[in-house]
């Protein structure tokens, strides 16, 4: 069963190809289950995968240690088969290599359709300066798991 916040998460969400969206999906109980750089790069691969198979085009994203925030263009897609991929895809992935069972992700994620009149680029850079805004490194190219399309 969903919860309320689940439920309204999914209130009037549209997924329009070739429109920017900035997506975020943060893990169960907000655990840092991708703090290690080999458990991130499984989340990565999964951004990548979907990307190489024409779902959407990536624009910028950063895989946090207990969220993620990913700007991307939709293509061959809708955000809740997008998500469910993703999600589903690289749980399996940790799962296997920690050898546990359970909840990766919390339910649901959080989509912005981003307007025209948004500046792409100031939005890429907010979503990869993430690990200078918690403090865990100084300069962004000392963090590993983070790319942009104009960076």
């Amino acid at each position: 069963m969903l919860s309320p916040q689940g439920n309204r998460l999914r209130v009037g969400r549209y997924s329009e190809p070739g429109r920017i969206y900035l997506l975020t999906v943060v893990t169960q109980g907000r655990r840092p289950l991708l703090r290690e750089l080999r458990t991130g790069r499984l989340v990565v691969g999964e951004l990548r995968q979907a990307e190489e198979s024409a779902l959407v085009r990536s624009l910028a994203w950063v895989v946090m240690p207990d969220h993620m925030h990913w700007l991307i263009e939709l293509q061959h897609s809708t955000l809740e088969s997008l998500m469910q991929r993703v999600k589903s895809r690289s749980a399996k992935a940790i799962n296997q290599m920690q050898g546990t069972q359970g909840r990766v992700w919390q339910k649901g994620f959080h989509d912005h359709a981003v307007r025209q009149e948004e500046d792409l680029i100031t939005l890429a850079r907010y979503v990869v300066a993430n690990p200078l805004r918690a403090g865990l490194v100084r300069r962004i190219g000392d963090y590993p798991l983070w790319d942009a399309a104009w960076l």
